[in-house]
């Protein structure tokens, strides 16, 4: 009989154990906080994921819990050059090991190459995934040339005609100095 497991609820130790493999395809509005990211509504884009389970021989010989996730979505994020809306892929394929519980994962965090994770009956799988995929967003999204022209000054009209506007505050100076002082005063 093959195990069923949720990924809402993951129980990491039996999935390791049964070297399950889960996946889907979920649409990003799905994920809130990803979604509060992009440039624009994208009702049709999906994060494609899947993850899967495997047990290893940690130090003390006893088996340890591994998760294998890898997932990939384009979202659309804006241009820091032009400012419109960007494709961007975004891909995550990485390892976690499981650990007993934070202090363990705590000590052990500076030696390991690995993401530590504390091992749970009811692990939240999709809120993993969606926290992968926003450390995957580039700091700077810019499209490889841009498809409207870059706007190169940081002003408008209206600004740049009230700076105009404004008297030198040196030629003030200016004046105040070639003034001669009052005889008496």
């Amino acid at each position: 009989m093959k195990r069923e497991f949720a990924p809402q609820r993951l129980d990491v130790a039996g999935f390791a154990a049964a070297a399950a493999t889960l996946g889907a395809t979920d649409p990003v509005p799905n994920c809130v906080r990803l979604a509060a990211e992009l440039a624009a509504p994208a009702p049709d884009a999906v994060v494609r994921w899947t993850a899967t389970g495997e047990e290893r021989p940690g130090a003390d010989g006893k088996a340890v819990p591994w998760l294998h996730l890898e997932a990939d979505a384009t979202v659309p994020l804006t241009c820091q050059r032009c400012l419109t809306p960007v494709e961007t892929p975004l891909v995550v394929d990485r390892w976690f090991r499981f650990v007993a519980d934070e202090a363990t994962a705590e000590a052990e965090d500076e030696e390991s190459e690995e993401d530590l994770l504390v091992v749970s009956r009811d692990f939240d799988l999709p809120t993993l995934i969606e926290d992968e995929l926003l450390m995957e967003i580039p700091v700077m999204p810019v499209h490889e040339v841009c498809p409207v022209p870059v706007r190169l000054s940081s002003s408008d009209d209206d600004f740049q005609a009230a700076e105009e506007a404004k008297p030198n505050p040196f030629a003030v100076l200016g004046a105040l100095r070639s003034r001669k002082p009052e005889e008496g005063k």
